[in-house]
C-alpha cells in the first residue's frame, strides 16, 4: 500500500509543479527536480528511499535512448554531418578537455576527471530545444548550429556509457569480458534489422495497438538486457535497437507507442534525482557550491565562445551559442548516478556535481535574458547600416519585404518582364537572393528616406510583403500618407492584421495562408468523395462569404464579444446559404452519399 501512496504522491506533485515550471520558461526537467526535492528527505519526506525509485525510473533513460536511436536516421545524420561532427565535436571535446583539466587541478585522478569532464560538457537538450522553438530561433543560424551540437552530444552519451566498463564502473555478472560484449553487439547489428522487421510485420497484421506497444517495449528492453548480460550497458542496447529500426516503416508507430512510457519514467527518474540532491551542502558550504556552479557555467560558456570564434564564428552567434549551452544536461544525472552506484566517483564528489548540474539548469533561463540584453544594447549603440544605392530609374513596382512571399511575386514579375525594386532589411537575405540573380536592395521600408530613394512616388504599385506586423503597418501608413496615388497590394499575416490594414485604407490585400487553406479544404472534400464541381462550389461560396464578413467585422474587431457573436451569426447564415445553393445547383443523385461506418 505504501508503494501506491508513493506513486500517487509522485504523480500529484508532478502534475502540480511541472506545468508551472514549463509556463515560467524554466523547463520540465527543473520542475521534476524541484518536485523530487519537495517530497524527498530534504522536503516533506514522503519518500524515504529514493534509491529504489531511481532503479525503476532508470528504465525511462533506456526508453529515451531507444527513441533517440529511432530519430537518428542515417540519411538525416549524413545530411547534417558537417555541423554535427564539426561544431558538435569542437564543443564536446574542446569544452570537455577544459573541464578535465580543471578536474585534475582539483585533485581527481585521470579516470574520475575524464568521466566528470565529459559528463559536464553535455548540455540540456530537454531545455534548450523547446526554448529555441518558443523564441522562434530554431531556424536561425545559431539555432541550427546549436541543434547540431546537441545532436552530437546525444550521440556521445552512448560511448560515455560504454566507457564505464573500461573505467571499472560496471562489472557484469561472472566477470564478462568487454570483448564478448563487442562480439554480441556486432552480431546484433548484423542480423537485428531484418529479424526485427519480420517481427513487427507479423505483429502489425494482428492490428492490435496493445500488441504493437508490447512488441516495442520487448524489443527495447530485450536488447537492453542482452547488452547488460554481455558486459555492456542497457542504454547502449536500447540505442542500438532504435538505430536498427530508424529506417523501418514502423518508426513513427514505434515512437508513438513508446513515448508515453518513456516520458513518465523519465519524469520519475528526475524526481528521484531531485530526492537524492544533498541540499545540506548549500547550508554547510554555500560559497563552495556557488563558486563551483558559476565556475562551471563560466568554463563552458567562455570555452565554447572562444572555440567558436577561433573557427570563424560571428561574435553574436558565438555568444548566443555559448549562453544557450552553458548549462549542464540531464544525461549528467544518468552518468553520475552510474558512477555513484559503481563507486567510480566518491560520494561527496557526486553530490557536489549533481547539485551544481541542477543549479546550472535553474540559472539557464537567466542566461538567455542576459544574451537578449547584450544584443539589445549592441543594437542600440550601433548605428543602422545605410541603405544600398537604389536604381537610377524608377520602376513601376516596388516590393517591400523580399522573403518567401516577396520572392515569389518577384519571380513572376521577372517572367513577364516587369521591372521592380525589391527592398529588405535583412542584409544576409539580400546577399543570398542577389547570388540567384534577383535585383534586391538593403533598406528598411518603414523609413521614409528609403522609400524616397526607391522612387516609390513614381511607382504604380507598392507590394507590401513584410513579415513583421508592426513594421508592415508603419510602412503602409507612410506610403498612404506621402504617396497616396500609389496603389498598395498587401500581405496580411492574419485576420487582425487585415483589419488594421483596412483601417489604413489598404483594400487590396491577401491573408498569407487563406488561398492555400481553401485549396487544402477543396482537396479534402474531393478525397471524401465529393465531385470536384461540388467541392469547388463549396469553397467558392465560403471564400466570397468570408471576404464579405471580413469587411463587415472591420468595425467590430475592437469589441471581442460583438466579434464572437458576429462570427456565430455569419456561420449559421453560411450553413443555410450553402444548403440552398447546393440543393438548387446539384441534383440529389449527383452527390454521392457519405460512406456509413
Amino acid at each position: 500500500m505504501q508503494s501506491v501512496a508513493t506513486f500517487a504522491a509522485l504523480l500529484a506533485v508532478a502534475v502540480f509543479l511541472v506545468p508551472f515550471f514549463k509556463r515560467a520558461g524554466l523547463g520540465t526537467v527543473l520542475g521534476y527536480l524541484v518536485a523530487g526535492v519537495l517530497i524527498g528527505p530534504w522536503g516533506a519526506s514522503v519518500v524515504h528511499d529514493p534509491e529504489n525509485l531511481l532503479h525503476t525510473a532508470e528504465l525511462g533513460v533506456v526508453l529515451l535512448l531507444f527513441i533517440i536511436g529511432l530519430e537518428l536516421q542515417p540519411s538525416r545524420l549524413w545530411a547534417l554531418r558537417k555541423p554535427v561532427f564539426g561544431l558538435g565535436a569542437l564543443q564536446f571535446f574542446g569544452v570537455g578537455a577544459l573541464l578535465i583539466g580543471v578536474a585534475r587541478l582539483l585533485g581527481l585522478n585521470w579516470a574520475e576527471s575524464v568521466l566528470a569532464g565529459l559528463a559536464l560538457a553535455l548540455s540540456s537538450t530537454a531545455f534548450v530545444l523547446p526554448t529555441l522553438a518558443e523564441r522562434n530561433e530554431l531556424h536561425s543560424r545559431y539555432g541550427r548550429e546549436t541543434f547540431a551540437i546537441l545532436l552530437f552530444q546525444d550521440l556521445m552519451v552512448i560511448p560515455l556509457l560504454a566507457l564505464l566498463p573500461l573505467l571499472g564502473a560496471v562489472k557484469a555478472e561472472g566477470g564478462v569480458s568487454p570483448v564478448v560484449g563487442l562480439v554480441v553487439l556486432g552480431v546484433v547489428i548484423a542480423v537485428g534489422r531484418p529479424l526485427m522487421d519480420r517481427v513487427f510485420r507479423h505483429v502489425s497484421r494482428i492490428d492490435s495497438r496493445e500488441m504493437f506497444t508490447a512488441a516495442a517495449l520487448a524489443t527495447a528492453l530485450g536488447l537492453a538486457l542482452l547488452m547488460e548480460a554481455s558486459g555492456l550497458s542497457m542504454s547502449l542496447g536500447a540505442f542500438v535497437a532504435g538505430v536498427l529500426l530508424s529506417d523501418s516503416d514502423f518508426r513513427h508507430e514505434l515512437e508513438g507507442s513508446i513515448a508515453p512510457f518513456q516520458g513518465l519514467l523519465m519524469g520519475f527518474f528526475f524526481i528521484a534525482v531531485g530526492m537524492s540532491i544533498n541540499l545540506g551542502m548549500i547550508v554547510q558550504h554555500p560559497i563552495n557550491v556557488i563558486a563551483f556552479t558559476f565556475g562551471l557555467l563560466a568554463i563552458k560558456g567562455f570555452g565554447l565562445y572562444g572555440l567558436r570564434r577561433m573557427v570563424g564564428g560571428a561574435a553574436k552567434v558565438s555568444r548566443m551559442q555559448a549562453l544557450a549551452l552553458a548549462q549542464c544536461g540531464e544525461f549528467a544525472f544518468v552518468l553520475f548516478g552510474a558512477a555513484r552506484a559503481n563507486s567510480l566517483l566518491p560520494v561527496d564528489v557526486v553530490e557536489q556535481l549533481t547539485l551544481s548540474v541542477a543549479l546550472s539548469m535553474a540559472i539557464a533561463p537567466l542566461l538567455f535574458i542576459i544574451g537578449d540584453r547584450i544584443n539589445a544594447r549592441e543594437a542600440a549603440n550601433q548605428p543602422e547600416q545605410p541603405a544600398d544605392d537604389m536604381p537610377d530609374e524608377p520602376n513601376p513596382v516596388v516590393i517591400a519585404g523580399f522573403g518567401r512571399v516577396g520572392q515569389i511575386i518577384g519571380r513572376i514579375l521577372r517572367l513577364r518582364g516587369v521591372p521592380f525594386t525589391a527592398l529588405d532589411k535583412d542584409r544576409d537575405e539580400v546577399d543570398v537572393v542577389r547570388r540567384f540573380g534577383a535585383q534586391a536592395y538593403y533598406g528598411n521600408a518603414a523609413h521614409l528616406e528609403v522609400l524616397d530613394a526607391a522612387r516609390v512616388g513614381e511607382a504604380k504599385v507598392f507590394v507590401l510583403a513584410i513579415d513583421d506586423i508592426e513594421t508592415s503597418l508603419r510602412c503602409a501608413e507612410l506610403v498612404r500618407k506621402h504617396f497616396p496615388h500609389v496603389q498598395i497590394v498587401a500581405r496580411a499575416r492574419d485576420r487582425f492584421h487585415a483589419y488594421r490594414l483596412m483601417d489604413l485604407g489598404v483594400t487590396l490585400q491577401m491573408r498569407e495562408t487563406f488561398k492555400s487553406s481553401l485549396a487544402l479544404a477543396c482537396m479534402t472534400f474531393e478525397a471524401l468523395g465529393k465531385p470536384p464541381a461540388v467541392a469547388s462550389q463549396i469553397i467558392d461560396l465560403f471564400a466570397r462569404n468570408d471576404q464579405e464578413l471580413l469587411k463587415r467585422q472591420q468595425a467590430l474587431y475592437h469589441d471581442e464579444s460583438q466579434l464572437i457573436q458576429s462570427t456565430k451569426d455569419a456561420h449559421m447564415e453560411l450553413v443555410a446559404l450553402l444548403e440552398q445553393e447546393l440543393a438548387a445547383a446539384v441534383p440529389p443523385e449527383a452527390e454521392p452519399e457519405s460512406p456509413k461506418a
